[in-house]
């Protein structure tokens, strides 16, 4: 369940409440990251503070831990305000998503930008039209390669098979 801002200084008191305060919306707006950053920490310091104060009490309970802390947790109002913590740090890390996310789209236009630039600066290619309608079909050239025979070679086979053979008659 929420809790308004007035339950949160209750809750927490003056000193704790001025650093969830930045968290809230108008304030986190205007925050740039470092100062995001370091809220960021802060708030994760308090609320591991709170947890193992919280964790302690519970084993205090079982009879495992030291026996003050069992007193000293107050269960109820302790786990409420590490609940405080925890929904200021899940604001502060959606303005960091926000934040990542305007970052990232800046670079991918500017990237997208350049690359049609580059695409715009080319030369121009303006391939053949090829066969039009009108020209009729086209025989496509044969691949293979034609045997070329030298006009000295045609008929000397036979002539001399001719000459072989009257040697052998006479």
């Amino acid at each position: 369940m929420a809790t308004t801002q007035r339950e949160e200084r209750e809750l927490l008191g003056h000193d704790a409440f001025a650093l969830i305060a930045p968290s809230h919306q108008p304030a986190i707006a205007a925050l740039p990251p470092e100062e995001l950053r370091s809220l960021a920490i802060r708030l994760r310091a308090e609320h591991g503070k709170l947890r193992d104060l919280i964790r302690e009490g519970k084993r205090a309970k079982r009879g495992k831990g030291d026996a003050r802390a069992a007193s000293s947790a107050e269960a109820g109002k302790a786990t409420r305000r590490k609940q405080v913590y925890a929904a200021a740090l899940k604001r502060v890390n959606k303005r960091f998503d926000e934040l990542t996310h305007e970052r990232r789209r800046a670079e991918h236009r500017a990237a997208l930008k350049e690359a049609l630039a580059r695409r715009k600066a080319q030369r121009a290619r303006h391939p053949a039209a090829g066969f039009g309608s009108s020209e009729g079909m086209r025989s496509k050239g044969n691949a293979k390669r034609a045997k070329h025979v030298h006009g000295a070679r045609i008929g000397s086979v036979s002539a001399q098979n001719k000459r072989a053979q009257a040697r052998r008659d006479g």
